[in-house]
């Protein structure tokens, strides 16, 4: 059976790039079929990245499929995953965040977490020799993954080994990294045809802190003005959003790449106690902008509290 390769739920560039990489390898190196999935639309730069590189968007799936073989990339958290995820097939997990847990398999598997900013920098180490095989769609998959997940190496969670291989390969396929980094946050940035439900959810991950559900929605963006003006919209959406969701609270941080600092709304005093009491921050109004928060992995959720 051909092996589906899929990362998290709204997909961003390395979970909808890294399933692509992987299933290259698997396929054309190991000589073992696999097909990259998507588990919901990717967001504007991922399809951006897909378009520049000539590269097929993968078929989006609701369901694993019990007993049918599938790899998780970019994540290894049964609530950003298929709910019949444990009914698969898992032969493998290969991811940079926090182990979450609840994820069970039918027999022991090859798992591989590494404190890496980015999983396609996981997958070409996995690679070894045979990374040089990549053709240049791959590479620039890997490039752009690489250059998203590290805000072109402004975030926090940026390691020198991310860095190194994003210069790597952007030599090799003659890219400027500033250049192309533009590029993939102007795509990130074009948000105006999504709906404000939306843009909860582009870039969402679901987090219980002390019993309390949370939507913790991040949008990364070189023109944060475009989404604050809608603030009041979007905070009179998280109700709904909420509600539909099974989650007590949406958590919107509108990251302002350029900046460095994340603006989160607040729009009750739910979201202002946990303001002042995960950054420290006074809340005088409907936002709180906090300076130098730019990664939900490495800042935003160790951080919060209820």
């Amino acid at each position: 059976m051909t092996i589906k390769v899929f990362g998290h739920k709204a997909p961003d560039t390395d979970s909808t790039g890294s399933p692509i990489i992987w299933a290259w390898y698997l396929s054309e190196i190991k000589g073992t079929p696999a097909e990259a999935k998507l588990l919901g639309e990717p967001n504007t730069e991922a399809a951006f990245v897909l378009k520049r590189w000539n590269l097929a968007k993968p078929a989006i799936i609701t369901e694993a499929g019990a007993g049918e073989p599938c790899v998780v990339v970019d994540t290894n958290n049964p609530a950003e995953l298929p709910a019949d995820i444990n009914a698969a097939d898992l032969l493998q997990i290969i991811d940079h965040h926090k182990l979450t847990g609840g994820i069970e398999t039918k027999s022991p598997i090859d798992i591989t977490m590494r404190p890496l900013a980015c999983t396609a920098t996981i997958l070409y180490e996995l690679m070894g020799d045979d990374a040089a095989k990549m053709p240049e769609a791959i590479k620039g998959a890997m490039l752009s993954c690489i250059l998203s997940d590290t805000l072109e190496f402004r975030s926090p969670t940026t390691t020198p080994t991310d860095r190194a291989l994003a210069e790597k390969l952007a030599a090799e396929l003659g890219i400027d990294v500033t250049s192309y980094a533009n590029e993939l946050f102007e795509a990130k940035s074009d948000v105006g045809a999504f709906s404000d439900a939306e843009l909860l959810r582009m870039d969402s991950k679901e987090y219980n802190v002390d019993g309390t559900e949370l939507r913790v929605s991040v949008l990364e963006t070189t023109a944060p003005k475009l989404i604050l003006d809608r603030k009041d919209s979007l905070m009179a959406s998280m109700v709904d959003v909420a509600k539909e969701d099974g989650a007590d609270q949406v958590l919107l941080f509108v990251i302002d790449i350029l900046n460095e600092e994340a603006t989160l709304l607040v729009p009750n005093d739910l979201v202002k106690a946990i303001a002042e009491k995960s950054f420290g921050a006074t809340v005088s109004g409907d936002t709180v902008v906090l300076p130098g928060v730019m990664s939900r992995k490495k800042q935003i959720i160790p951080s919060l509290k209820i």
